[in-house]
């Protein structure tokens, strides 16, 4: 499955984060993840992630599963923090 994955977290915990995200995902932008995982591979780093985060009322993890990745098409303006300047 495709996925996107954003975070908000305290500060103290952003390391932590950026580490065990970028296991099963590529980094498109400060908090913000996407990539294809399998359904293993998600509910692995779901585990993992929601032991870096301390407290869920103030920590939260969202993600967005798609069935495959189909971009009508895929823009960024300025910085391409991903690096692959594809557009899908």
């Amino acid at each position: 499955m495709f996925v996107i994955l954003y975070y908000d977290v305290n500060s103290k915990r952003c390391g932590k984060m950026v580490k065990a995200c970028r296991k099963y995902l590529q980094w498109v932008q400060n908090s913000v993840f996407e990539g294809e995982v399998s359904d293993a591979g998600y509910e692995k780093m779901i585990l993992e992630l929601r032991k870096i985060i301390k407290s869920e009322d103030k920590d939260s993890i969202v993600v967005y599963k798609f069935r495959q990745m189909k971009y009508y098409e895929r823009n960024v303006y300025g910085t391409d923090k991903k690096g692959d300047n594809q557009f899908i």
